[in-house]
């Protein structure tokens, strides 16, 4: 049976541009960037593991304000489950302490960033939805 992870991103707009984070170049999928986030450990609850990964990555403090969209998508190696709250940042401004780079990115150029695989279909209905 294939290996699921169940993982947590922020979607924080703000001025409207869209938070972004870049992963160390050691980690797997090294210098992709993401919606900032990361995996829920087990019997935690995802809105507390997104505000735990949002204050260890990035170093700030957010309100989950609820799930925005629920995305799938198939590795080579694993499944992933990727649940996308609305979130605000709540205390600090975000800084890259466990990530390579923080980014304020306009939804139309999503797209075009080098993101990870399952980040793509949320970044292209961003992007068009900004072009309403």
């Amino acid at each position: 049976m294939r290996e699921r992870k169940l993982v947590v991103a922020a979607l924080v707009r703000e001025e409207g541009r869209i938070l972004m984070s870049r992963r160390r170049a050691d980690q797997a999928m090294p210098n992709l960037w993401e919606f900032p986030g990361g995996k829920v450990e087990p019997g935690e609850h995802p809105e507390a593991a997104l505000v735990r990964e949002l204050r260890e990555e990035l170093g700030c403090g957010i309100t989950v304000d609820g799930i925005h969209e629920v995305v799938f998508h198939a590795y080579p190696d694993f499944d992933l489950y990727m649940l996308v709250y609305a979130s605000r940042i709540t205390e600090g401004r975000p800084r890259a302490v466990d990530v390579a780079e923080v980014a304020w990115v306009s939804p139309a150029a999503l797209p075009a960033m080098d993101l990870l695989p399952a980040d793509y279909p949320l970044a292209r209905k961003l992007a068009a939805a900004s072009g309403r």
